[in-house]
């Protein structure tokens, strides 16, 4: 006999046939919840969890000799986390360091790329970016002599998504340098950045990528489709823990420039400790290190990434389409009586990991599913965001958030939250 696609039978029988179904174990799941919002901050797993233990414990053990002794010595800490990251965005590990922040990284990275002139001095943006982005490359502009209003460029989106051919369009004689979202914040649309590199390239223009949507639950091949740069956070779908340090990315290519921000990191290891004036630069992207590296917020990455490289980032792309296709289905079916909107793309090539539902009442929504022990995300003015996670998330737990949607419609119990949101959506 058939199972029902929309009953709580099938979606149990997605999961026993699920081949990362094991990994769920590994995290802290709260009983009676489900976490929907692993898009914006990943869960505690047992292995973050116990590889910041270890490093605590080679502090306790070794004081500072910790920065050359130990199991990870901290001195290279940066460079190691780097080589565990590179499979999941397609590149060598000498061109991948975990370092600093998104907005950090930015900075470093435009402040190098950018190099303007009388008329080539543009840097090319784009209107569903996250607010981040756009400040810093603001700020880099104003540190130029440049005006935001007129050398900032911002390719306006139609109803949350972008458009490729309208951003190449964008690429005119004065564009310097693009830096784009590999998914879009609130929509999940990915951008087609191969595509979109190659176009840049034909035209001598620099183009980075800021992946804090993508990375951990899309492959990407960055060195492959020749992208410049790229940034990223790792508290999100890499389950780094809040705050944990970022990452960048810089194409071999682009080896042996100087650092637009250089600092005592940024040196050349073997040479650091000689204490010179006169910087000479790591000969990969290590140069673009900034300060003494944060080892307490990168240990857990060490238990993080290494699961991924064990699951492999294929499998976790083909399982987390799989969770945003099911629940595309349920809401589709089970919804469709309620003015929920799907706004994210719907079709594979599209879509990132998360998924954009629109409705009148989104806060009070949002506010109704965690008196269920649901957890999603809002963002103004009326979407919510539901991130399920391949490592951890399950096909029951979608089913089961779609039937809380539909008893908090029927029984009308958002009305009793106020539509708007909190001090943190």
């Amino acid at each position: 006999m058939q199972i029902n696609n929309y009953t709580a039978s099938y979606a149990n029988k997605l999961d026993v046939q699920d081949p990362l179904q094991s990994f769920r174990e590994e995290f802290y799941i709260q009983q009676d919840t489900i976490y929907l919002d692993g898009n914006s901050l990943g869960l505690l797993s047992r292995r973050a969890e116990q590889a910041l233990l270890d490093v605590l414990n080679d502090w306790k053990k070794y004081g500072i000799d910790g920065w050359t002794s130990g199991e990870t010595p901290w001195f290279y800490m940066a460079q190691q986390l780097g080589a565990m990251t590179a499979p999941l965005i397609g590149a060598k590990k000498e061109e991948v360091l975990v370092t600093g922040s998104t907005t950090t990284n930015i900075h470093q990275l435009v402040s190098t790329f950018y190099q303007p002139t009388a008329g080539k001095y543009k840097i090319l943006a784009d209107d569903a970016t996250f607010p981040s982005d756009i400040y810093a490359l603001k700020s880099q502009l104003k540190l130029q002599g440049q005006d935001p209003a007129d050398a900032l460029v911002k390719v306006q989106s139609r109803e949350g998504m972008l458009v490729e051919e309208q951003i190449i369009a964008s690429m005119t004689e004065d564009v310097a340098l693009i830096f784009l979202p590999s998914v879009l914040y609130r929509s999940g649309q990915l951008i087609d950045m191969e595509k979109v590199t190659a176009e840049a390239h034909k035209r001598n223009i620099v183009i980075g990528f800021d992946l804090c949507h993508s990375i951990g639950s899309v492959p990407h091949q960055l060195d492959d489709w020749d992208v410049d740069f790229a940034v990223w956070c790792t508290y999100k779908h890499l389950n780094g823990g809040p705050g944990a340090v970022g990452g960048l990315y810089v194409n071999r290519r682009q080896f042996g420039r100087e650092p637009g921000l250089a600092g005592w990191f940024s040196s050349r290891k073997d040479v650091q400790f000689d204490m010179s004036h006169d910087l000479t630069p790591d000969i990969d992207a290590g140069a673009y290190e900034i300060g003494t590296p944060h080892v307490l917020s990168m240990a857990p990455l060490i238990g993080s990434l290494a699961m991924f490289n064990e699951a492999g980032i294929d499998k976790v792309r083909q399982k987390s389409l799989m969770l945003t296709d099911y629940l595309i289905e349920l809401v589709n079916h089970e919804l469709r009586d309620y003015q929920f909107q799907i706004a994210s793309p719907l079709t594979h090539e599209k879509r990132g990991g998360h998924l954009l539902l629109e409705h009148p009442y989104a806060a009070s929504i949002c506010k109704a599913l965690k008196a269920e022990g649901i957890i999603p995300d809002f963002r103004a003015p009326d979407f919510i965001r539901i991130g399920p996670v391949a490592l951890y998330n399950s096909f029951h737990d979608i089913w089961k958030t779609v039937q809380a949607l539909k008893k908090i419609m029927n029984e009308e119990t958002y009305k009793q939250y106020k539509n708007e949101r909190g001090v943190i959506a």
